[in-house]
């Protein structure tokens, strides 16, 4: 194993401007005690503008919270005027780590035409912004529109040989995936640190969407006896969940992940409450 501690980050997402971020701007304050060593900020797919939510929130987390900052961009609705402009808004505040991602495709919305696939935007960044550090976005089960793993992954080396420092995968609940996933990325070439997306399951609702939305994604018999014994009983069902996440994380550090990135839904106590139970296992 590495001398080295693995690394905990959160993700959040910018609310809807008519809601206002305040809701968000308090979660995040309550974040700043866990001290993460970087929070990313989601960006909406054509519905708002990334300046008004995503940069402004980036804004906020450097420079009020003082936390390392990830700004997503999804390349497939942008076009390149909107990514230098976006990359200009991120230089103003100091904010130069971006997550490069296609993005998914809406069914009633038309794509641009500029960026078909995330590698065509990390080059271009790499062009326009080259002093801009670039994740990449990486699925352990392969993309949903992926022909098959293989493709997946040779795909992924064009992305890292683009430019990607390091990846942060979508979200898992089978850790042998994960690991026969970082296996075949060795085979490959692919040597960049890979952190590890975890999502708790804490409602009814939530799970529901994960089982509409991620059809890709294996979920052990474990998993599913939680969802079906606690269907009703949601009090039970967020203890498990968490403790199903827990599970998960200290399994991937006893494997020395690189770190893990922890998709809160903007929920600074599952944060609180996972970083109290993880919390030794991670450097500050």
């Amino acid at each position: 194993m590495s001398s080295q501690s693995p690394s905990i980050s959160f993700e959040i997402f910018p609310p809807n401007p008519a809601v206002g971020n305040e809701k968000i701007m308090v979660a995040l304050k309550e974040m700043q005690d866990l001290a993460p060593h970087f929070i990313s900020v989601t960006a909406s797919n054509n519905k708002f503008n990334i300046e008004e939510t995503t940069v402004r929130l980036a804004d906020f987390i450097r420079n009020d919270l003082h936390i390392p900052t990830i700004a997503h961009l999804p390349a497939v609705y942008l076009t390149k005027e909107m990514v230098t402009e976006t990359l200009t808004a991120l230089d103003k505040v100091g904010v130069h780590k971006v997550l490069a991602l296609r993005g998914d495709i809406l069914p009633d919305v038309e794509p641009q035409k500029d960026f078909v696939y995330a590698t065509d935007l990390i080059e271009y960044i790499k062009k326009e912004a080259p002093h801009f550090e670039i994740v990449g976005a990486c699925y352990p089960e392969g993309h949903p529109d992926s022909p098959n793993q293989i493709s997946d992954i040779q795909n992924l080396k064009k992305k890292v040989d683009a430019g990607c420092s390091s990846l942060l995968t979508q979200l898992f609940f089978d850790n042998e995936s994960f690991y026969d996933f970082q296996d075949k990325c060795i085979l490959a070439g692919i040597e960049v640190p890979i952190h590890a997306g975890i999502m708790p399951i804490l409602n009814r609702n939530q799970a529901l969407r994960l089982l509409k939305t991620c059809e890709n994604i294996y979920l052990p018999r474990k998993f599913c006896s939680i969802l079906d014994k606690y269907e009703h009983d949601p009090e039970s069902l967020r203890a498990a969940g968490l403790a199903y996440a827990i599970d998960q994380i200290v399994d991937l550090v006893t494997q020395d992940v690189a770190g893990v990135h922890l998709y809160t839904m903007n929920n600074s106590d599952t944060a609180h409450q996972i970083y109290q139970a993880t919390h030794t296992f991670f450097d500050k």
